[in-house]
C-alpha cells in the first residue's frame, strides 16, 4: 500500500513537472511567435498608414490645383454676364459671414451689385409684428395663420419690389439686414438649419417661409437657393422643393459659375452633392462686352 502510493505520488510529481516544462517551452515560443507577429502587424500597418499618408498628400495637391484651376477660369466664365443688376441675399434663419463672403466674390466678376442683406427671424415674434401691423389688414398676424401666409407673401414680393409693409416690420421681421430692399432683378435664399425646438415654432417659421418664397415667385426677380459645400445636413432641398433653381457648393468656383448662370435664366439643381442634377448649368458663349444676351442693362427682357 505504502508503495503503491509513493508510486502515485511520484506520477503526479512527474505529470506536473511535464506540465511545467511544457508550459516554460510553450510560453517562451508562444511569446516569440506573439512579437513576431506584432513586428509584422506594426509594419504592415506602418507601411499603410505611410501610403495613405502619401494618397492623401497627392489628393491635395490635385485640389489645391482644381482650386487654383477654377479660380483663374472663373472670372472668365462669369465677367459682365450680370452687369448693372442689382441682387439681394436673404438669410432664412442666421446668415453666416463666410455665406455673404461667398456671394459677394461670386458676384464681382459679373457686373452685378449686392445691395441688401437681411435675415429672417426663425420665427419672428408674432405679437411684434402684430403691434406694428394695427393700422393695417394685417392687424391679426398672432392669431390667424391666413393672415401670416398673406404677410408672408406681402413680404417675399416688397422684398424685391420695395414696399410699406416691408419697411414697417423690418427690424421685428430681420434679425440683422442692410441695404435697400426694392427693384431687384435678382434674390439670392440660404436657410439656415432649423435651431428652434418647439414644433408649434418651427410650424410658424416653416409657413411664413413658404409664404415669402411664394410672394418672390410672383415676381420677375430670378430666384437662387444656396448652400456652402460643408452644409450637413443640405438644406437646399427645402428652397428646390418650392422650385427655386439651387447651389449646393456656392464657396467653390464651380458653385459661384453655376449661381451666376441661374441668376442669369438657368434652371436646375446644380452642385455637388447627392440631390444635385448636374455640376454646372449648360455654359454659353461668353456675353460681348455691353450685350446681355437679349437682355437690356438691367438684366430684364427687351419688348
Amino acid at each position: 500500500m505504502g508503495y503503491s502510493a509513493r508510486y502515485h505520488a511520484a506520477s503526479l510529481a512527474a505529470v506536473f513537472l511535464a506540465l511545467a516544462i511544457g508550459i516554460l517551452i510553450g510560453s517562451q515560443w508562444g511569446s516569440d511567435v506573439l512579437n513576431n507577429t506584432r513586428e509584422d502587424l506594426e509594419s504592415s500597418l506602418t507601411s499603410d498608414l505611410n501610403d495613405a499618408r502619401g494618397e492623401i498628400d497627392d489628393l491635395n495637391r490635385e485640389l489645391d490645383q482644381f482650386g487654383e484651376f477654377g479660380s483663374s477660369v472663373y472670372p472668365l466664365l462669369a465677367e459682365g454676364r450680370l452687369r448693372n443688376r442689382q441682387v439681394g441675399l436673404i438669410g432664412l434663419g442666421p446668415l453666416p459671414s463666410n455665406v455673404t463672403d461667398s456671394i459677394e466674390s461670386a458676384l464681382q466678376p459679373s457686373g452685378a451689385e449686392l445691395v441688401a442683406v437681411g435675415a429672417i427671424r426663425q420665427p419672428p415674434s408674432t405679437e411684434d409684428l402684430a403691434a406694428e401691423l394695427q393700422a393695417t389688414r394685417f392687424r391679426t398676424v398672432d392669431t390667424s395663420e391666413e393672415t401670416l401666409s398673406a404677410y408672408g407673401r406681402t413680404i417675399g414680393r416688397q422684398l424685391v419690389t420695395g414696399g410699406r409693409i416691408l419697411n414697417l416690420t423690418r427690424s421685428e421681421l430681420m434679425s440683422q439686414s442692410s441695404g435697400q430692399f426694392a427693384g431687384l432683378d435678382g434674390l439670392i435664399f440660404y436657410r439656415a438649419e432649423q435651431e428652434e425646438t418647439d414644433p408649434e415654432l418651427i410650424d410658424t417659421a416653416e409657413k411664413l417661409d413658404r409664404a415669402i418664397l411664394e410672394g418672390a415667385s410672383s415676381t420677375r426677380a430670378r430666384l437662387v437657393g444656396i448652400e456652402t459645400s460643408g452644409t450637413d445636413p443640405s438644406t437646399v432641398g427645402f428652397l428646390r422643393d418650392r422650385n427655386l433653381t439651387t447651389v449646393d457648393n456656392i464657396d467653390q468656383p464651380a458653385g459661384k459659375v453655376s449661381l451666376i448662370y441661374s441668376l442669369n435664366g438657368a434652371e436646375g439643381a446644380f452642385g455637388v452633392k447627392e440631390e444635385a442634377t448636374r455640376m454646372l448649368p449648360e455654359l454659353l458663349l461668353p456675353v460681348a462686352a455691353g450685350q446681355q444676351g437679349g437682355q437690356n442693362g438691367s438684366g430684364r427682357a427687351e419688348p
